[in-house]
C-alpha cells in the first residue's frame, strides 16, 4: 500500500456504504430501460447469456482494475493517472485514459438526464392517471408530443439536472453515501413488488422462458457487440465514475468482494427488470422487441389496461427516476473532484460548473428530438451519435486501457498488494486482465468499427 495517500474528498464509512453507492452507479436506466429493450431486440434468452458472460470474462476484471487504480491513487481518474504513471514509471500519456473517462461521463449524462427527465415526466403523467385504459395510438401520441416539445423536455432536464447536484453538492458523506443508503433499498424494494405483480398478469412464464431460454440462432455478430458495449455501460465502466468511487474506499476492504457484490447485485436488477416487463409485455399481446420505446409506448398501455395499473404504473417510473438518480451522481462526481482538485474550487461551485455545462449539452439531445431531428452525422441523430460513440466506443476503449494500465504498467507487488488476492486468485484476474479481457474488447471493437 502506497503511505499517507488520502482523498481529500473523505472516504465511504464502510464496505456496504461502497457496495451501494457502486451498486448505484451500476444500477440504472442501463439495466431497466435499456437492457430489456435491447434482449427483446436480439432475441431473449441467448443475447442474455453472452451478456452475462461478457460480465464475468469482461466487466468484472476490468472494475477489480478501475477500483483498483482508483484507491491506489486517491483522486479524480485524471489525477490517479497521472500519479499512478510517475508511480510505475510509466509515460505521463497514461493521463488519456483519466480524460477519456471523464468526458465519456460528461457526455453520457448529458444525454442520459435527458431521459431520465422523460421518467420523471411519466411520473406525474402516471399519478394523473393519465395511462388509465389508454389506447396504443394514443400512448404513441402521448411520448410522440413529449419529445416534440423542446421546452418541456428542457423543463425535466433541468430538474433532474437539479436534484442530481443538489446531492453531489453536499459532499461523499452527506451527499452521496446519504442518497444511495435510501435510494438502492427503495430501489430493490420497488422492483421486487413490480415482479410479483408480473407473477399476477398472466404472461408470467411466458416471460420467464422469453428471458432465459436460449436459442443461439437468433445471435448475431452485432448482438453480441451490443452485449458487449452494454456490460460497459450498465457496471458504469470507462468513464472514471467506479474510479473516483474507488478513490473512495477504506483500505481495509477487499476489492474482490466488492467487485463481485456489485456485479451481481446489477446483473440481479438487470434480470429482475425483465421479469417485471416482459410478462407484462406478453400479457398484454405487445411486441417486446419494440426498441426505445418499450418503457416508454408500450407499457403504459399494459399498465393502463391492469388492474392496479395507475399506482403499478406509478411505481415504475419512481423506479426508473431512482435508478438514473443514483447512476447520475456517480457519472458527474469525477469531474467535480477534478475540479476540486486541480481548480481550487469549492464543492459547491464545482458542482455548479459541471452540472450547468452539462445541461448545456443536454440541450443538443433535447433538440435532436424535434428541432433538429434532420441534423445527423453518419446517419445519426445528436443522441443517437451520442449513444453511439460512448456505450460502443469510449466506454470499451477506456475499458481497454485500464486493463492494459491494471495487467502490464503496474508492477505486480502493487497490483497484489491493493487487490489482497492469494497467488491463484491473481494468476486467474492477471491472465484475464491481461489476454483475455483486451483480446474480447478489440475482436469486438474492431468489428463494430466495420459495421459502422
Amino acid at each position: 500500500m502506497v503511505e499517507a495517500r488520502n482523498s481529500i474528498h473523505g472516504q465511504w464509512s464502510s464496505r456496504w456504504a461502497f457496495v451501494l453507492a457502486a451498486t448505484g452507479s451500476a444500477v440504472g436506466l442501463g439495466n431497466i430501460w435499456k437492457f430489456p429493450y435491447i434482449t427483446g431486440e436480439n432475441g431473449g434468452g441467448a443475447f442474455v447469456l453472452v451478456y452475462l458472460l461478457c460480465i464475468a470474462v469482461v466487466g468484472v476484471p476490468v472494475m477489480m482494475s478501475e477500483i483498483m487504480l482508483g484507491r491506489r491513487g486517491r483522486q479524480s481518474p485524471i489525477n490517479t493517472m497521472r500519479t499512478l504513471a510517475r508511480e510505475e514509471g510509466r509515460s505521463g500519456g497514461w493521463q488519456i485514459l483519466g480524460f477519456s473517462g471523464v468526458l465519456a461521463g460528461f457526455l453520457i449524462l448529458s444525454f442520459y438526464s435527458v431521459i431520465a427527465g422523460w421518467a420523471l415526466s411519466y411520473v406525474v403523467s402516471a399519478v394523473g392517471g393519465t395511462f388509465t385504459a389508454i389506447t396504443a395510438e394514443r400512448s404513441g401520441e402521448i411520448f410522440g408530443e413529449l419529445v416534440s416539445n423542446p421546452g418541456v423536455q428542457l423543463f425535466w432536464h433541468t430538474l433532474f439536472m437539479g436534484i442530481t447536484m443538489f446531492v453531489v453538492a453536499r459532499g461523499v458523506r452527506e451527499g452521496l453515501e446519504r442518497a444511495v443508503r435510501l435510494l438502492m433499498p427503495a430501489l430493490f424494494v420497488l422492483l421486487l413488488v413490480l415482479v410479483g405483480y408480473a407473477m399476477n398478469s398472466g404472461g408470467f412464464m411466458q416471460g420467464v422462458h422469453f428471458l432465459f431460454d436460449a436459442d443461439f440462432s437468433k445471435i448475431t455478430t452485432d448482438g453480441v457487440l451490443i452485449a458487449l458495449g452494454h456490460a460497459f455501460f450498465t457496471l458504469s465502466l470507462g468513464m472514471g465514475a467506479i474510479m473516483i468511487y474507488g478513490s473512495y474506499l477504506p483500505e481495509n476492504v477487499s476489492i474482490t468482494q466488492a467487485t463481485f457484490t456489485v456485479a451481481i447485485a446489477d446483473t440481479v436488477v438487470a434480470l429482475l427488470a425483465g421479469m417485471a416487463i416482459f410478462p407484462i409485455v406478453f400479457a398484454n399481446s405487445l411486441e417486446p422487441g419494440a426498441g426505445p420505446g418499450l418503457i416508454f409506448q408500450t407499457l403504459p398501455v399494459a399498465f393502463g389496461a391492469m388492474p392496479g395499473g395507475l399506482f403499478f404504473g406509478t411505481l415504475f417510473f419512481i423506479l426508473l427516476v431512482f435508478a438514473a438518480w443514483s447512476s447520475a451522481i456517480s457519472i458527474i462526481e469525477p469531474v467535480v473532484a477534478w475540479l476540486v482538485e486541480s481548480r481550487g474550487m469549492s464543492r459547491k461551485r464545482a458542482s455548479i460548473v459541471s452540472g450547468l455545462i452539462t445541461w448545456l449539452l443536454g440541450i443538443a439531445t433535447v433538440l435532436s428530438f424535434n428541432l433538429w431531428s434532420e441534423l445527423k452525422l453518419f446517419d445519426k441523430t445528436i443522441f443517437d451519435l451520442l449513444d453511439y460513440l460512448t456505450t460502443n466506443i469510449m466506454l470499451p476503449l477506456g475499458g481497454l486501457m485500464i486493463a492494459l494500465f491494471a495487467g502490464w504498467a503496474m508492477k505486480n507487488s502493487h497490483s497484489m498488494g491493493e487487490l489482497g488476492l492469494k497467488r491463484s486468485g491473481y494468476k486467474i484476474w492477471q491472465i484475464l486482465v491481461r489476454y483475455v479481457t483486451p483480446v474480447a474488447i478489440l475482436v469486438v471493437f474492431l468489428n463494430k468499427i466495420e459495421l459502422i
